[in-house]
């Protein structure tokens, strides 16, 4: 990670630093979320965007909370992508896997345990009770969504150019 230039990457860096003392957390690397975006870089994506919204709207929020929350939001552990029958149901149950994990690990204030819980609202039928909560749960569809777009128009020009490389 860069050298921390705002106040809010220095504590999205400081929490990193405390989080990746316990091993299971250093883990997000392996897993991949959106197209080629691990785990831990959407995270940490989701908690930057997450401050800048805050931020922006003027919203009086807990940003450690906030950080905090986001970085642990999908703290699932496994790869959804596998064919196992369980995974379709991912987004309805990864909030609570990504809980329990985070709870075993690390002691979570009520306010983070929302953020990771609601964030998948709204196909998770309770919505946020925070606004830390409804700032991560967009932050997260903000981010998913730009992710995903990426991973698509990189793979349609793949396509292209090897199409284009094929006529030549």
């Amino acid at each position: 990670m860069d050298i921390p230039s705002t106040f809010h990457d220095y504590l999205i860096h400081e929490e990193i630093r405390r989080l990746n003392q316990v091993p299971r957390f250093r883990r997000t690397h392996c897993f991949v979320q959106h197209g080629g975006i691990s785990v831990f870089d959407h995270s940490v994506s989701v908690a930057r965007l997450g401050c800048r919204i805050a931020e922006r709207l003027h919203f009086r929020v807990d940003y450690a909370s906030l950080v905090r929350g986001a970085l642990l939001h999908d703290y699932f552990l496994y790869d959804w992508h596998d064919k196992a029958p369980w995974h379709r149901w991912h987004g309805f149950r990864h909030p609570y896997i990504a809980w329990k994990n985070a709870k075993a690990d690390f002691r979570l204030t009520r306010k983070e345990s929302i953020i990771i819980l609601r964030h998948m609202f709204p196909l998770t039928v309770i919505p946020p009770s925070c606004v830390e909560g409804w700032v991560v749960c967009v932050a997260d569809k903000l981010c998913a969504t730009e992710e995903i777009s990426r991973h698509i128009a990189d793979r349609i020009m793949k396509t292209i150019i090897g199409a284009i490389d094929f006529l030549i």
